[in-house]
């Protein structure tokens, strides 16, 4: 086989062994170096394959105890001067894998994006809420995201028996729930809830840089980042700036709210 042939046959999904071992025998430098490249991916592959097995200890759990439709929930943007809080609730089914899921912030642009497609896609069911920032202002940030998660849940088409929650308790809520601390790390199904809570909420902000173009939204998402803070300082505050934030709130107080 020419070394073209090869470099396209190592990229299917399945090589036989004796096919792989034919290869192996092959003294040619090209040949060599490709295989050293399919190792090193299958490697990878196993990796990931390893790491999705251990994020699926608490879904596994809850299916060997009964639950059939398992639920991750997970929101973004706590911590942004302007845009909402967006949560995300997602049902995966239990055979699914989705190869490279992570916390979300662990993974770059291009990655989330692909895996958006894919899990929304594929999901039994998802729903994503946005709480603006006048609802933040008035709940406080905490209990707006809370507000955020219930609200993504109540509105997925299939009704969850278990929820899997990102360090946030539901108390007295109707449907049975564990929440644990960095929840993205730990569990496939919040993972993919964190995915599709930031890849929504970042290309809102996207959205949003078109109408106010003076905060560099399209990089920062809101963030308190130097450009924003000198967009906040020219040009003032916006209406999806939160109000109950610094330096927003002092700039109110000064009289500078003289934005958009």
């Amino acid at each position: 086989m020419k070394i073209n042939e090869i470099k396209e046959l190592l990229q299917q999904d399945e090589i036989s062994k004796e096919v792989l071992e034919e290869l192996r025998n092959d003294e040619r430098s090209g040949v060599k170096k490709l295989l050293s490249s399919y190792d090193k991916m299958q490697e990878k592959k196993l990796f990931y394959k390893k790491e999705y097995e251990k994020k699926s200890f608490y879904e596994n759990k809850c299916y060997n105890r009964g639950c059939k439709y398992i639920c991750g929930i997970d929101e973004v943007g706590r911590g942004p001067l302007a845009g909402p809080v967006v949560a995300a609730a997602v049902i995966l089914k239990k055979d699914s894998y989705f190869e490279g899921l992570n916390d979300s912030k662990k993974l770059s642009e291009k990655k989330r994006e692909e895996l958006y497609d894919k899990i929304t896609n594929e999901a039994i069911a998802y729903a994503i809420c946005e709480v603006n920032n006048e609802e933040i202002e008035k709940y406080n940030i905490y209990n707006a995201a809370r507000i955020a998660m219930q609200r993504a849940v109540e509105k997925l088409d299939v009704k969850p028996d278990f929820l899997l929650i990102d360090a946030m308790p539901f108390e007295n809520y109707p449907i049975p729930s564990y929440s644990m601390v960095k929840g993205d790390e730990k569990s496939v199904s919040i993972a993919a809830a964190s995915v599709i809570a930031k890849v929504y909420r970042d290309n809102l902000m996207k959205k949003y840089a078109s109408k106010y173009p003076y905060y560099d939204f399209e990089n920062n998402a809101g963030y308190g980042t130097k450009k924003h803070l000198e967009g906040l300082r020219k040009y003032g505050i916006t209406s999806i700036h939160r109000r109950d934030f610094e330096p927003i709130k002092s700039m109110i107080k000064r009289g500078g709210n003289n934005g958009q």
